[in-house]
């Protein structure tokens, strides 16, 4: 049998659903492949509403630093992008895509759990710099019927909120 990385998942699971109980296995490989595949979609959908928003951001004039910056070990945070602004100010941006408006929409989406998680990561992020640059916190928001491509066509619409939290009002 030759090795496919696009389908390993599902060979893995096909000989246990073979040789385990019918029901048990067959739930958990259906639920794996399920998984797996929702998490695959979800990530690209992703991906592609924060190209929608660095497009966006560039198209207003400001400058890649980087993108998706993590900080390491669990249980801290993610910056989607950070910016620079003509001016210096180092933009330290959140991008959330919905479908649609319901339970608060994309904005309603920015908890301040996430906000304190967005700071952390920041605040790690900073740490390279011998004197620290002015900074903002902003949010992308995408909503409408394809909200990843950002076509206003669609019903898609791209809020960019400056300044939508403060560092201090996460403490």
């Amino acid at each position: 049998m030759e090795f496919n990385p696009k389908t390993w998942w599902v060979r893995k699971t096909a000989p246990a659903a073979a040789t385990g109980p019918a029901d048990a296995t067959s739930a958990a490989g259906v639920s794996s492949t399920t998984e797996r595949s929702t998490k695959s979609s979800t990530k690209q959908r992703g991906d592609a509403a924060e190209d929608a928003a660095l497009a966006h951001l560039q198209a207003q004039g400001l400058r890649l630093v980087q993108r998706n910056f993590k900080t390491p070990g669990r249980g801290g945070g993610e910056i989607d992008l950070i910016m620079r602004e003509r001016d210096g100010t180092l933009v330290f941006v959140e991008v959330r895509q919905r479908a649609s408006a319901s339970q608060g929409g994309a904005a309603g989406s920015v908890t301040r759990f996430k906000q304190q998680h967005i700071v952390l990561a920041a605040r790690h992020f900073l740490l390279r710099f011998g004197s620290e640059p002015p900074c903002r916190f902003d949010v992308v928001l995408l909503q409408g019927a394809n909200p990843a491509k950002g076509d206003p066509s669609s019903g898609t619409s791209i809020t960019w909120l400056r300044a939508a939290f403060d560092a201090s009002a996460t403490s």
